[in-house]
């Protein structure tokens, strides 16, 4: 009999003539494997599903005008397109955008809002809207909107444009829509608007009406008659604001223009969002004709990057914790199955077997138990992965081959490496000692 065939077969008989040890190196080894790949699974899959769940609340990019030209004339279609294709170069985009305009209810100032309805409908799908969306001659008001006016859903209001009030709406209304941690600041430039639109009204004493869209006289009334088709109650800035399609905008405003601010929900977060950013403000430094000025939502962004922190570092504090179970566990079988097997060790070096081939064979042994281990592991974690994004996400998880290839060789390695200290004791064995015992 050769050497390797006598090698394999005292390695087969070490593996199944103690089946009941080997079967506790195997768990030790299956466990840890089930474990980490769930947990590495859940880890890489996680932030993407959370990044596509967390786009249902809205926009994570906003573009506004850059210049004092371009927020009085807006954002046109051109530029809008140019920067949409930056966007979504690359990444799954969503986009609406806004028109902004000073208007009076019974006297008071409120903004409204142009838009396609069809696109902040599906960018916003977290909007809790009673009643409708907006329509031909119906609007949709803000919670806050509906409580100051005491109207309901079927409710008729008449809403004036004021000509002198439009200059200070897009850029105040435009900054509301950028982050909620700048509240102070966009009040402030609330407050300066309304001052100057006050100063230009009492500048104006002999303006005309005409169809309800230009007024003068802060009691004037006069307007579009518009039914309230929904309210929608979001508990921010959405519900101090009422909405009405583009085409009902520009006939109470009597004009066309570009929207005041552009928003996205694009699949990226962290560096990646942070690129796009940068590309679309320097695109919009070579060409100052269409300039435009892109920013994050931090709420939203910051938000994404806490949550996925959060949970990488429950993922790593875990995984050691499994790393060393899974070590000490391994280790303390094969220390077992070194002290069954002291006296055959002994007896095989009085036979002149080397140190070297003995701690192979049992370094291999380690290694047989780690990849059956790692298996078995692989393939319940990957159940247990995909069982777990199924129910809390409600998404298919896919099996990652490089990761089922890395949990085998890690489990191998762990398996091996636990086993140095007891092999490294087995190899000192003194065999003199031992067959005086016998």
């Amino acid at each position: 009999m050769t050497n390797r065939k006598m090698f394999f077969t005292m390695l087969w008989g070490a593996v199944f003539r103690r089946r009941s040890r080997a079967m506790m190196a195997v768990i030790a080894s299956l466990v840890g494997a089930a474990t980490l790949f769930c947990l590495a699974s859940v880890c890489v899959a996680v932030p993407q599903q959370m990044n596509e769940e967390m786009r249902a609340y809205g926009a994570n990019l906003i573009v506004t005008p850059a210049s004092a030209t371009g927020k009085s004339q807006g954002i046109d279609t051109a530029t809008v397109r140019n920067v949409t294709a930056l966007v979504g170069a690359g990444h799954s985009v969503k986009s609406a955008a806004y028109r902004y305009e000073s208007v009076r209810i019974n006297s008071a100032p409120y903004t409204i809002a142009g838009v396609d309805v069809k696109a902040v409908r599906a960018l916003n799908r977290h909007w809790n809207v009673t009643g409708d969306w907006p329509g031909s001659g119906n609007v949709m008001v803000g919670r806050d909107v509906a409580d100051a006016l005491g109207v309901k859903v079927g409710s008729r209001v008449t809403i004036g444009y004021r000509a002198a009030d439009a200059s200070a709406s897009a850029s105040s209304s435009a900054s509301a829509k950028s982050d909620s941690d700048e509240s102070t600041e966009t009040a402030e430039s609330s407050a300066q608007g309304t001052q100057s639109t006050q100063t230009t009204q009492g500048k104006q004493t002999t303006q005309a009406t005409e169809n309800g869209r230009v007024s003068s006289d802060i009691m004037d009334n006069n307007g579009t008659e518009f039914r309230i088709a929904g309210i929608v109650d979001t508990g921010g800035n959405e519900d101090s604001i009422i909405y009405a399609t583009t085409a009902d905008m520009a006939k109470l405003a009597g004009s066309k223009r570009g929207a005041d601010v552009v928003e996205y929900s694009v699949n990226a977060m962290g560096d990646e969002l942070n690129d796009i950013v940068n590309n679309i403000n320097r695109s919009a430094d070579k060409n100052p004709n269409s300039a435009v000025k892109a920013q994050t939502v931090t709420r939203i962004t910051s938000s994404d990057t806490r949550i996925i922190a959060m949970l990488q570092t429950l993922f790593w504090i875990v995984s050691l914790v499994v790393l060393v179970l899974t070590l000490v566990g391994v280790g303390t079988t094969i220390s077992s199955i070194v002290s069954q097997r002291r006296n055959e060790i002994g007896l095989r070096k009085a036979l002149g077997a080397d140190s070297r081939a003995i701690g192979v064979e049992f370094y291999v042994e380690s290694g047989i138990y780690g990849l059956i281990g790692g298996l078995l592991g692989t393939a319940i974690g990957y159940v247990l992965a995909r069982v777990l994004c199924s129910t809390v996400f409600g998404r298919a998880l896919g099996l990652n081959w490089l990761l089922c290839v890395g949990s085998l060789l890690l489990s191998v390695a762990i398996a091996v490496i636990a086993s140095i200290p007891p092999v490294r004791r087995a190899t000192r064995i003194d065999p003199a000692i031992v067959l005086r015992e016998e």
